[in-house]
Order: C-alpha cells, then structure tokens, then sequence
C-alpha cells in the first residue's frame, strides 16, 4: 500500500453550497415543491458526510466501499468523497519506552536492558491498512529488535576487543535504530532514535560479576604500577651509576632494586631502615 493524495476542496465553500441547498430545499417543502426540494434536502445532507476537520500533524486515510482513495494531510476544513470511512493517524513525534527485558548475551550472561524509541508516522497508507494496529506493532518489533541486538553484544569486553553494550552505547544504539528502521518501515513508521534506558547483569549473576570487574580493575591498576615502578628504578639504577654517587655491583644493585620496588609498589608507606654495618 502507497499513500496517496486524495481528492477534497475547499471546506468553506461547500458548507455555503450545502447550507444554501438546505435552505433552498426547506422554502421548496414549505411551498409545496417537494419533487424538487426534497432531492435537495438529500443532496445537501449527503454532502455533509464529506465534510472533514484536518488538525495540525494529523491526517486522515480515507476508505469508500473498501477501495483506499487517499489520504488528507493539510490541516483546515475540507469536503472529500461522501460516505466514505476516515481513519486519524497523528503524525506527531512520540516515544515508546520498553519493558525491563531479561536476555542472555552473546557469552550467555542474563542481562536485564531496556530502550527508548522515538518514532512518527510516515506513511499513513500503511500505518492504517498494512498492519493491524501499527501502536502495538512498533511496541512488539522494538523489544524484538532489542533482544535481537543485545545478543549480538557481551555485557562487558574484559580483554578490551571488539565492541560491548556497556563499553560501545553509541554504536550499539545505532545499530538497534537502524535494525528498528528496517522492521517498522513495514508500518510507515520513521525512527529518529533509538537509546539503551537500563543496562545491568541479572540479579543472580550480579555479585560475582562485580567481583569480577574489581579484580579486573585491581590487575589493571596493579599491571600500570609494576610497569611505573620498573621504570623509575632503571631510571635510579641509571643516575647514580652515572653521576658516580656510588659503586654498586650486582648484589648490591638487586638488594637496591628490591627495595625500590617494594617501596614504590607497597599499599603502604614505607618504613626507613638505617643499616649502620655493612651487607657483607
């Protein structure tokens, strides 16, 4: 189904013509004349039923004896067919929050998400006569959509590769707007956006994978402060061999690197010891 333009005019005028066969055919009964007055009588009432009141970002699909004539955007008084059966579509810009959905996702972890996604109608034709009720329709294929796309991702990229619905939310709601496009356009129905609302580990996974993300963060701390530590005591070892403070040969130089390491490295602050003899 396509839409298309259907035949109206002027409202303001034909509600003059009306009024004025009305009235005409009121004088007509009322002199006697009833083979002419009473056929306008009719006519006018019959043209009264084409007679449709257009708001500002609505529309109106018109069926006459199940055949579609078209549809009626521009806002403003119109006459079209009489008799025939109008369906409003709004065409303004609405939202559609989802449900709190419990997935799995591509590792198998029960993630519970949900979305947001800003639509309006396109194309009334097939808002109207393509689906059955394009409000439940856009409602159904979002959250298919987002059980579709929340498989594709892990919760969390541990290794740091590829992308993750909580490290990637640009991309991810991309692709959700655009796989969301695809499945609506069916509906007449435009996406302009599509965002993630709530994202979290299911609640009995919720605990150990906390854990697992502060080991995470505690390893990758630890990795960035061996590798300071590494460099600050070749960076020592280097200075004092060559400004000549003192000779160090290999066993003083490993009891050297133990203790800056274990000073730098420590949680704690460290705890001078004056040694007053000597290591041999």
């Amino acid at each position: 189904m396509i839409e298309k333009k259907a035949w109206a005019v002027n409202g303001y005028l034909a509600l003059i013509l009306m009024l004025a066969l009305l009235i005409g055919g009121i004088a007509l009964v009322v002199q006697g004349k009833l083979a002419v007055g009473i056929p306008l009588i009719i006519l006018s009432l019959f043209l009264a039923t084409g007679i449709i009141v257009v708001q500002p970002n609505k529309s109106y699909t018109l069926v006459f004896f199940g055949s579609y004539l078209g549809t009626l955007r521009e806002p403003g008084l119109w006459l079209s067919v009489p008799l025939a059966i109008r369906k409003g579509v709004s065409l303004r810009v609405r939202n559609f929050n989802s449900k709190t959905l419990k997935v799995n996702d591509i590792e198998g972890n029960p993630v519970e998400i949900a979305a947001v996604v800003v639509f309006r109608v396109v194309d009334t034709a097939k808002a109207t006569l393509d689906v059955e009720k394009y409000e439940g329709f856009v409602e159904i294929q979002s959250e298919t959509a987002l059980r579709h796309v929340a498989t594709r991702y892990a919760y969390d990229n541990f290794e740091g590769k590829g992308f993750s619905l909580r490290g990637n939310p640009e991309e991810v709601s991309t692709e959700l707007m655009n796989e969301l496009q695809q499945r609506l356009k069916l509906a007449g129905v435009e996406v302009t956006e599509a965002r993630l609302t709530h994202l979290a580990y299911a609640t009995e996974i919720a605990g150990a994978m906390l854990q697992r993300q502060q080991a995470t963060a505690i390893l990758s701390a630890r990795q960035i402060i061996v590798e300071g530590a590494v460099g600050m005591v070749q960076m020592a070892i280097e200075r004092i061999e060559n400004d000549g403070v003192v000779k160090l040969d290999e066993e003083r130089k490993a009891a050297m690197i133990n203790n800056l390491l274990v000073s730098i490295v420590s949680e704690r602050s460290s705890q001078p010891v004056i040694n007053t003899g000597t290591m041999y």
